[in-house]
């Protein structure tokens, strides 16, 4: 994993391997594809990272995470949170071996380094189970994520061009 020593960084955050919470990555994946991106842009597959996530968000100006956010609402609703209630409300385990993005935050608290410009997107999950793929509320509402990260990005002052040509194989 690179690092975006002092830019902008878009973690897609999450395990395929257990239905929606693949999401963060689902939406990463697609924000590649549309391509467009300004080279200042960072596209990070942080998956189940964990604490080796800690260096990238340390040495970003801005970060924006996209995961699967549970948040009580009607499965498949968008969700985006700004940087002041992102540490509390990423944090959870989904296992005992798992660090957490809280964990993760706190250390970034104490070493005041959290990137000056935060935001979570992601969507109300349906379903987290092992082997589960992704329920088709969360499948509908990727294009929701990625226009939300691009508009994201917009306010902080990077423009994506237009779609990059499909490529013919």
């Amino acid at each position: 994993m690179s690092k975006a020593k002092g830019g902008t960084v878009v973690v897609g955050l999450g395990n395929p391997l257990m239905g929606d919470d693949g999401l963060g990555l689902a939406a990463l994946d697609r924000l590649r594809r549309r391509g467009g991106l300004p080279s200042a842009v960072e596209l990070a597959d942080g998956g189940t990272w964990g604490m080796r996530l800690l260096p990238l968000l340390e040495d970003a100006d801005a970060a924006i995470l996209l995961d699967a956010i549970d948040d009580g609402r009607r499965p498949g609703s968008l969700i985006v949170l700004e940087r002041d209630v992102v540490p509390g409300r990423l944090g959870h385990k989904l296992s005992a071996h798992q660090v957490d993005l809280a964990e993760i935050f706190a250390l970034m608290a104490l070493r005041g380094t959290v990137p000056r410009r935060l935001a979570a997107i992601g969507l109300q999950p349906a379903r987290i189970e092992l082997g589960a793929p992704l329920s088709r509320a969360v499948e509908r509402g990727l294009g929701d994520v990625v226009t939300a990260t691009l508009a994201r990005l917009a306010a902080w002052g990077y423009q994506a061009g237009p779609l990059e040509p499909a490529v013919v194989a």
